[in-house]
């Protein structure tokens, strides 16, 4: 994997506003089945939401990535950082992409994904294991290409996923690929 300098030494105080925790919606709200917008990255309102999503995921236990549609803006704005997460391989660390999508993927693998906004079940996901994504910085607005693998990489198509109006559910194989979640965060 080709690391991203520019956004491994992404940090949130590069927003240079201090974010405020939001409340995170759940299924079936109907932003998380709305396409978002597209956004302009340099626009001071995307920076305030970009510092909230990084500040609302901060204090979410467990969480490793939050999009606009989970605080209940219908906006192609998302926050990862999988960096503490036990299934980490290689990681950017913290960072916000605004209007991603994924360019290339390959090797597709099925892993159990999970979701704020839907606590209580999981799900067997089939995705690209490696991947090439495209996005674009708030703030500076400068446009950013990463290269990601195994965990990051889901975690980036994950929250991709919330900003085309798609949850977890929509990607599992059928009901049998939904699970009761175990273990309350």
């Amino acid at each position: 994997m080709v690391v991203n300098t520019r956004v491994l030494e992404w940090a949130e105080t590069d927003l240079g506003v201090a974010g405020e925790v939001r409340e995170v919606v759940r299924a079936p709200a109907a932003v998380l089945s709305t396409l978002g917008e597209t956004v302009d990255p340099t626009s001071p309102d995307v920076v305030r939401l970009a510092a909230d999503l990084v500040a609302t995921m901060r204090v979410s236990p467990g969480c490793v990535g939050l999009a606009a549609p989970q605080v209940g803006v219908g906006a192609k704005v998302f926050c990862v950082d999988v960096s503490e997460h036990p299934k980490t391989r290689g990681h950017h660390g913290t960072f916000v992409l605004c209007n991603a999508e994924v360019v290339s993927g390959s090797r597709n693998e099925k892993a159990r994904e999970g979701c704020m906004s839907v606590p209580d079940f999981t799900g067997d996901v089939k995705r690209p294991s490696r991947i090439v994504v495209r996005g674009w910085l708030p703030g500076t607005g400068e446009e950013v290409e990463l290269e990601a693998e195994a965990f990051e990489a889901r975690a980036l198509q994950h929250e991709i996923d919330h900003c085309d109006g798609l949850l977890f559910l929509d990607r599992a194989a059928g009901a049998h690929a939904v699970y009761a979640r175990k273990t309350y965060l």
